[in-house]
């Protein structure tokens, strides 16, 4: 099972005073559209930590997000959480919870919030209904809020600010990672790099192969050698892309491992794959400022 879809279908973008949905609040437990969870899921305690669900103001509205951080000290270095296309559920809530153990302001927006509730939809209506109709420009704007959201609460430093995400994410990572000069670092894990899988559209005008040139803050991606949604040509394209900017971006490929190897909580999850790149994530962000 994979959770990166085709970008192509994308409809218009929705306006704020034309929504029909407007998420509220995050639920608990795991989406609906991976169930059942594996036996090797992790599950991060919250003892030593302040955790939970927040609100963040962003474009008119009021986006519910989960964030964790160290119960005491700060202000703490800011690491933004990007979903999978299952939405803010309990995997995407424990990794906020992993880095707040490290002594991160974890903060995981619902970025699908006025677009629909992927936390209690089947694959085919994420794929069909939610995930093509969410424009780029808005995940840009609701990433921005929610770093404003996090300086101004005090307990978090803008000045040290990552970005992680996964599938659906990963691409959100490298994008983000183009449009804001605020940015000390990004790890994306295996997220869409463009090619067949994601033609351009309206919501959806522009993948990482088209920007590596343009990151302000470097990226390291982490993918999956046996990824059918990922082959290695377009890898191999955004790597020879990252190497003619001359930047300090690069890409690590994990040869034998499925997409989805760091999701504990599905089939796919590869042990060894996933430990050594959650260190290899760790230690980009410790050399980059961030942390």
């Amino acid at each position: 099972m994979t959770d990166d879809v085709p970008h192509g279908s994308a409809t218009a973008r929705a306006e704020p005073g034309r929504r029909a949905f407007l998420k509220t609040s995050l639920g608990a437990g795991f989406a609906l559209a991976v169930l059942p969870v594996s036996a090797a899921t992790v599950t991060t305690p919250a003892e030593g930590l302040t955790v939970g669900e927040v609100t963040v103001p962003s474009l008119g509205v009021e986006i519910p997000a989960y964030r964790a951080m160290p119960a005491s000290g700060g202000p703490f270095p800011i690491m933004l959480v990007v979903q999978e296309i299952f939405g803010v559920h309990e995997h995407i809530k424990d990794v906020c919870r992993r880095f707040a153990k490290l002594g991160y302001y974890a903060i995981a927006p619902d970025l699908f919030a006025r677009q629909g509730d992927a936390t209690k939809a089947d694959i085919p209506t994420i794929r069909k209904e939610i995930v093509p109709k969410v424009p780029d420009a808005q995940v840009m704007d609701d990433l921005d809020a929610t770093v404003a959201f996090a300086g101004l609460s005090g307990a978090a430093d803008v000045k040290r600010l990552g970005i992680t995400g996964f599938c659906w994410g990963g691409r959100i990572v490298w994008l983000y990672a183009a449009h804001t000069n605020t940015l000390k670092a990004g790890v994306a894990f295996y997220g869409i790099l463009g090619g067949a899988a994601s033609p351009p559209s309206e919501l959806k005008p522009r993948n990482p192969v088209d920007i590596a040139a343009d990151l302000k803050a470097p990226v390291l991606g982490l993918y999956a050698g046996q990824d059918d949604n990922i082959p290695m040509p377009i890898i191999e394209q955004m790597q020879k892309g990252l190497k003619d900017a001359n930047g300090s971006s690069r890409i690590e490929v994990f040869p034998d491992a499925p997409h989805g190897f760091h999701a504990d909580y599905r089939p796919t999850y590869r042990e060894g794959p996933a430990t050594e790149a959650w260190g290899k994530a760790l230690a980009w962000f410790k050399a980059n400022g961030v942390g």
